[in-house]
């Protein structure tokens, strides 16, 4: 995997907190098109570039990030991914997500004596803690309530 993570500077923020909407409105229309790729002009060169729709969807959500100022990465979802990028993505410790891994909460596999872990299935695992704790959430909300804590 390939690390080029470059902050979003605020000349880039607002570039594309700019030009966002229109973008969105532009994409929308194009949606309902059968066809598999759109033409793209680019100003500077005159040129005409068609790309595919789904890449059309993708540059309005970094436009979308971009303007709220989130660095970007994009990254091949069968990438693999180090212990140590992994853990970064889940915001753990490294150690901890090794005892993940050995639980086999996560698939991995080694490398030697390397343990690598797929990019889609550290989203995956991270999709599934979000919903763990959405239910958690609105279990305490729900006992909040029953109990008549306060909370309106």
């Amino acid at each position: 995997m390939e690390d080029v993570i470059r902050r979003t500077t605020k000349e880039d923020q607002k570039i594309a907190r700019r030009s966002l909407r229109d973008f969105q409105l532009v994409s929308q229309s194009v949606k309902s098109s059968r066809k598999k790729g759109v033409k793209i002009k680019v100003y500077e060169t005159g040129e005409f570039i068609t790309i595919p729709k789904k890449a059309l969807t993708l540059l309005s959500t970094i436009l979308q990030n971009m303007a709220e100022g989130k660095t970007i990465s994009i990254v091949p979802s069968s990438s693999e991914l180090s212990t140590q990028q992994a853990a970064d993505m889940l915001n753990v410790s490294r150690p901890h997500l090794v005892k993940l891994l050995e639980a086999n909460k996560i698939p991995f596999k080694k490398v030697g004596s390397h343990r690598r872990v797929l990019l889609n299935d550290v989203i995956v695992y991270k999709e599934y803690l979000a919903k763990q704790r959405e239910a958690q959430l609105d279990f305490l909300t729900n006992q909040a309530q029953d109990l008549n804590l306060g909370y309106e």
